[in-house]
């Protein structure tokens, strides 16, 4: 803790709202204030106070070279401050499916922001989800994440709070009527800086059954920040192909009806740059 600096950063999401949080010492203590960010979302991106501590356990961690045990130990010198009734800490019948998956890796990218560590990686984990009656898919996409003061970001990795392996190709033509028609690194997507950003991945898949397709994810309005003057990465894509090659660019929260020969594709964001690069 000594160590770290102080500072803030804002976040602003693609759903319209942000998260703020102020750094600040506090004896040999740290303090997290996140009660400048937004109140209670009429949609599902409210994320469980519970998401908020694990996120900072998870920042916390991850700056700690040595082997230590993870318990609850490790945020006895944490205070953490968020305001009821916010996007952070909402009461029922709030919606919240979208605050573990979604909000918490922007809850990670703001903290890492004030600390002045690292550049926003991709902000979202791209969650995906296809089916009908006969048939169920769900899958996280990999993308961009951030630089740092030594370090290029690594392109199309799943960043921070995604922990979930992807399905592999053979298994998902095998099980599903689908064909994976790209996965593939989104070249140039990251950020330019000293240090730069990671690049994000392109997945498409074309459906042979009609079905529904849901995608949840973020930044596809808003770019993962760069810092130090390294440049923000690119923002995501999602996109509908019909079998008659139209193409319409989806929202970052959409369902869509699925017919036989369509497509959707989805490029991921890439990471921010870090530090200010030497053509600039």
């Amino acid at each position: 803790i000594k160590k770290l600096r102080e500072g803030h950063f804002r976040y602003p999401m693609d759903c319209g709202a942000e998260v703020y949080v102020e750094v600040r010492k506090q004896g040999e203590g740290i303090v997290f204030d996140f009660r400048q960010s937004s109140m209670q979302q009429n949609n599902n991106f409210n994320a469980p106070f519970s998401v908020t501590r694990a996120a900072i356990l998870y920042v916390l961690r991850s700056l700690v070279t040595q082997d230590i045990p993870l318990n609850e130990g490790c945020l006895r010198p944490v205070e953490i401050l968020v305001t009821p009734k916010s996007i952070l800490n909402p009461e029922y019948p709030a919606a919240v499916v979208a605050g573990n998956v979604e909000t918490s890796q922007v809850i990670t990218d703001c903290i890492f922001g004030a600390l002045g560590l690292q550049a926003g990686a991709q902000g979202t984990m791209n969650n995906l989800t296809f089916g009908n009656e006969e048939f169920q898919y769900y899958e996280t996409i990999a993308g961009g994440s951030g630089a740092g003061p030594d370090y290029h970001g690594t392109h199309a990795v799943h960043t921070h709070m995604t922990n979930s392996r992807i399905t592999d190709p053979e298994i998902i033509e095998q099980r599903f009527p689908v064909t994976l028609q790209n996965f593939a690194i989104r070249n140039g997507s990251g950020g330019i800086g000293q240090w730069t950003g990671g690049d994000g991945a392109i997945r498409k898949f074309q459906f042979h059954q009609p079905c529904t397709v849901s995608i949840l994810s973020n930044n596809r309005h808003h770019q993962p920040f760069g810092l130090k003057g390294g440049l923000p990465g690119q923002s995501g894509v999602n996109r509908l192909i019909k079998a008659n090659g139209a193409h319409t660019e989806l929202s970052a929260s959409c369902e869509v009806s699925i017919e036989p020969g369509d497509s959707i594709e989805i490029e991921t964001p890439g990471g921010g740059g870090f530090g200010k690069p030497d053509e600039y």
